[in-house]
């Protein structure tokens, strides 16, 4: 059903008329509009485990490289993007290296992580007026399908989105994919994906109101949909608070409930974050829910072949209190009380610190009721603003996560570090 969903959609943005806007006659050309960019990036994550756990860390170089080209000019324009990714191992540590929330490097056969890795990936897109369809590799950043780049190399996926702007603020999205390039592995099909199918949109309908739609399914495994709604309510010249919800709702396939061994098989969970912004301040106050019968809480990323897994990318949680831990767990509720600084206003451009306390609780677990959890999050980070280095980034990020022994089935406690710095580079 949602195939043909897909199908109608994708004939109706491209068969459009009656066009508000046109990005395509605005087209310069395949070269003149194309653009080369290159991201170094040393990234460094470790998680010293508590109550017995073994430690875990990762550390590697990467480069990371994208080619987007322009349109060539006329009704329909033709372009392509392409990517290049290759990362070196430098810890290279049988005992440090696998835990699955780091997963720079997959461990081989051998229990050895990979010394390095490279990879590729290309795709086509056409676009007619202002809807676009692209086919091949992507990095698609939908609520409902958000590859992760929060770690050394980002995922990928492979298949078909259209997407069309035609209408001033609003947004459609529809699209097929069929293969997960995972961020440890090479290969384009290496997460074990069948295919997933996306469905949905946002729309601005005032400059201070935005809401979204979306849905997913995974074949054999879920059906999952979203929606947002987020509110700016300015105060002052430097003044504002903005409201925003976000919620999913998931529905686990029967078959994919019994193979794992899963009970129940439906989550819905939702956020509702306050952040008041004045001069270079920021206060955040927010409330998280799950409920639902599915011991899994809200499942989400991973990767089928070897996790047990979703498949559906590594960003697909777009909710407040989401850190190390995703206070997810079946029955689960969390608050958050979250800090902001801007430093520019004190002289220092480019330097801003967060902080952010969330504590959880009534999560249960197959064996106990009532466990809690709690998160205090640190961040820091720098962008040099000018000279050779311009655009260069440093974050430091810390976070001190204490899960009871009654939620110990979900999640274990641990202190971690993370250390990236990023340095773009704009070819052309």
């Amino acid at each position: 059903m949602l195939n043909k969903r897909i199908s109608l959609i994708a004939l109706g943005m491209l068969s459009a008329t009656q066009a508000m806007a046109n990005d395509q006659a605005e087209s310069k050309g395949f070269v003149e509009d194309s653009s080369l960019k290159v991201l170094l990036r040393n990234a460094y994550i470790n998680r010293d485990f508590k109550d017995g756990n073994p430690d875990k860390s990762e550390w590697g170089q990467a480069a990371i490289g994208t080619f987007s080209s322009g349109f060539t000019q006329g009704t329909v324009g033709v372009g392509v993007d392409a990517f290049g990714l290759y990362a070196l191992n430098l810890e290279r540590s049988e005992d440090r290296s696998g835990a699955q929330g780091i997963d720079f490097f997959k461990k081989g056969d051998s229990g050895q992580p990979a010394d390095d890795l490279s990879k590729g990936g290309a795709a086509i897109k056409f676009r007619l007026s202002s809807t676009t369809l692209t086919y091949g590799d992507q990095m698609p950043a939908l609520p409902v399908l958000n590859y992760d780049n929060s770690r050394l190399l980002p995922e990928s996926y492979t298949g078909t989105l259209i997407t069309s702007k035609e209408i001033k603020g609003l947004q459609l999205d529809a699209g097929r994919f069929t293969a997960e390039s995972r961020k440890s592995a090479e290969g384009r099909d290496s997460g074990g994906l069948k295919s997933i199918n996306v469905l949905g949109g946002s729309y601005q309908f005032t400059e201070q109101f935005k809401a979204a739609l979306y849905a997913s399914d995974v074949e054999d495994v879920l059906k999952k949909q979203y929606v947002n709604a987020n509110y700016v309510f300015p105060i002052d010249k430097d003044q504002s608070l903005t409201l925003d919800f976000n919620g999913y709702r998931t529905k686990l396939d029967d078959s994919y409930v019994r193979e794992n061994g899963i009970t129940g098989d439906d989550n819905k969970i939702w956020s509702l974050a306050a952040t008041l912004i004045t001069g270079p301040h920021s206060f955040t106050l927010a409330h998280q829910r799950s409920t639902g019968d599915s011991n899994l809480g809200y499942a989400y990323g991973g990767y089928q072949k070897d996790q047990g897994r979703i498949g559906d990318g590594g960003n697909t949680i777009y909710l407040a209190n989401s850190y190390w831990s995703d206070f997810n767990a079946e029955d689960e509720r969390s608050w958050q009380l979250g800090y902001g600084l801007d430093f520019s206003t004190f002289g220092v451009p480019g330097l801003s610190y967060n902080v952010a306390y969330v504590r959880g609780d009534n999560i249960t677990t197959s064996t106990s009721e009532g466990g809690t959890e709690r998160e205090i999050f640190n961040q820091i980070k720098y962008v040099v603003q000018s000279g050779p280095a311009k655009d260069l980034s440093v974050k430091l990020r810390s976070s001190v996560l204490r899960v009871s022994q009654k939620s110990s089935e979900y999640n274990v406690s641990g202190n971690e570090v993370r250390v990236f710095v990023d340095y773009p580079i704009n070819i052309f």
